[in-house]
């Protein structure tokens, strides 16, 4: 791969996404208006392979290479100018997205796509003043971005198919795993999938049926342990679509259905218990650090990474 990548941005997903394109043998230039995420992006990818390296999941001679082809730039338009393709990862806030979008326009080619990774906003809503709304598309990652392989790729009503088709493409050669959505709706497939499955989870939690540890084991043990072999429709299929269809009727109507906030996350956010990043979440993690937590979790995605690829 030979195409000049930018990444705006440069958080946790932003981090991800610039090591994607960098072992894929892309160069990229990359920034952040904090300097310390810019000052900090290096040590943190060389980390995250070195990860990859001791999971058998990478070849050591590749993360020189690849921390090579990565250019922290001094300025957003000095990132931008000259990219075939934009990646912006910035924060979740439509005022900062168009903000973003209308600086990008003033620098970049009438051919370069920019990608937006939102993961609730509307891509009409973010290129309202764009001048070239066919080269706007939505890719949107999944956290940590340098190891879960799938990117969901959404259009707006304006986008051009070429625009879709070429980060399709450079996405599965960068060796992730696009899903091209037909069109844009809120929250994709998977935050919708997610939300849904978490509003019973967290019901479940608050009627005492079991506790945070075993509701984790028995998803775990049962649909997480299935899902990567069988998507839900396929597993859905195998058990037979008559039964499923009485399952169906028969919980549909007991599941919780509305839409209120839970009460348990509701009160954990109140408590200022935000999760591992605070200390406590529905578990507790003062034993460990925030970042001790996050290299055991991503130990254990790269296994199962290493199983997908095989």
């Amino acid at each position: 791969m030979n195409e000049r990548i930018a990444v705006i941005g440069l958080g946790t997903m932003g981090a991800g996404i610039v090591e994607v394109f960098a072992a894929a043998g892309c160069e990229v230039a990359c920034f952040d208006h904090f300097p310390a995420a810019c000052e900090s992006v290096i040590d943190r990818i060389r980390i995250s392979m070195d990860h990859k390296v001791t999971a058998e999941v990478m070849a050591r001679e590749t993360v020189p290479l690849a921390l090579r082809r990565i250019k922290v730039s001094v300025t957003e338009a000095d990132a931008a100018r000259d990219a075939a393709f934009i990646f912006e990862a910035i924060a979740e806030d439509l005022g900062e997205k168009q903000q973003l979008i209308a600086r990008l326009e003033e620098v970049v080619s009438p051919e370069a796509i920019i990608a937006t990774n939102t993961s609730s906003l509307s891509l009409a809503d973010m290129t309202t003043s764009a001048r070239h709304r066919g080269r706007f598309v939505v890719a949107h990652w999944f956290n940590p971005a340098q190891i879960v392989p799938v990117v969901e790729v959404a259009p707006g009503p304006e986008t051009a198919v070429r625009t879709v088709e070429l980060t399709i493409d450079l996405l599965r050669r960068a060796g992730k795993v696009p899903i091209r959505l037909n069109k844009e709706v809120p929250g994709f497939i998977v935050n919708r999938v997610q939300v849904a499955m978490l509003r019973e989870v967290m019901a479940l939690l608050e009627q005492g049926v079991a506790s945070a540890g075993d509701i984790d084991a028995a998803v775990r043990g049962s649909m997480g342990f299935r899902l990567a072999a069988s998507g839900p429709l396929e597993v859905c299929d195998f058990g037979g679509l008559d039964i499923w269809k009485r399952v169906y009727q028969n919980l549909s109507p007991l599941i919780r259905s509305d839409t209120l906030l839970p009460r348990v996350l509701a009160d954990a956010v109140s408590a200022g218990n935000l999760g591992a990043k605070s200390g406590r979440g529905f578990y507790f993690y003062q034993a460990t650090s925030h970042a001790q937590k996050t290299a055991e979790r991503e130990s254990r995605l790269l296994e199962l990474l290493k199983a997908l690829r095989k």
